[in-house]
């Protein structure tokens, strides 16, 4: 009887581990509303640039990937890293996110809050512009997935996200990554919202939606910033 009872109690042990393991190994995309702190992984979203030409893809210095944040803040805390220098006065560093499980050609009324590490000053000088204020942070959605095209000899985005300061059908800006103090040293964490205007995309037929979060630069150089969360609401 004894030993029947430890194989029974070795047996479900062993489910109970495998089950938790088969959960843990499964990657849940999320519907709306959404949130990631990014403390474990990038959470599905892809980072890229466009808006820049053939001839300048080897001086953009592209680079993204999931980083601590940089001191003085809590270096603890994960957070997506965005960083290139902008040789074609026009760099749109983004990044995207396929969400599913929505219902099929619906109309969703969307707010970001996005919060990040920057440390440009709103009132800062640079070459074209401000590091701080002529980096615009756009935010949109789009039942088709934003990808980079090459034409003309010239990578530009697929869909429509607006030229620099201006709204486009597929993204609106909400902001720039300047922070308030002029003699800011080193980074500081900004929030931006679109909360007194929210963005309506619609779903494609299998009910999908990309969203899309990124900075229009008509900073002409290096742009270092780090995406610490992003909450999408559906209002």
């Amino acid at each position: 009887m004894k030993s029947t009872l430890l194989l029974m109690s070795v047996l479900t042990g062993s489910l109970v581990a495998f089950s938790a393991c088969k959960d843990n190994d499964v990657t849940v995309q999320p519907g709306l509303p959404y949130q990631s702190n990014f403390q474990r992984d990038q959470d599905g979203w892809v980072a890229d640039i466009a808006d820049y030409g053939v001839a300048q893809e080897g001086i953009m210095e592209f680079r993204s990937g999931l980083k601590n944040l940089p001191a003085p803040l809590d270096t603890t805390r994960k957070s997506v890293l965005l960083e290139s220098m902008n040789r074609s006065d026009d760099a749109f560093m983004f990044l995207k996110k396929k969400v599913t499980g929505l219902q099929p050609n619906k109309d969703y009324s969307l707010v970001f809050a996005i919060e990040l590490a920057s440390k440009y000053p709103t009132n800062s000088i640079g070459i074209g512009g401000s590091p701080g204020s002529s980096v615009f942070l756009k935010v949109g959605a789009s039942a088709v997935e934003p990808v980079k095209e090459k034409k003309d000899d010239f990578y530009s985005l697929n869909i429509d996200k607006g030229y620099q300061n201006d709204n486009g059908k597929d993204a609106i800006l909400i902001g720039n990554i300047g922070v308030d103090d002029d003699d800011a040293d080193g980074y500081e964490l900004i929030t931006r919202s679109n909360a007194d205007k929210p963005f309506v995309a619609r779903s494609s037929s299998n009910g999908e939606l990309w969203l899309l979060v990124g900075t229009d630069s008509g900073f002409e150089g290096l742009t270092t910033l780090y995406y610490s969360q992003i909450k999408v609401s559906v209002n």
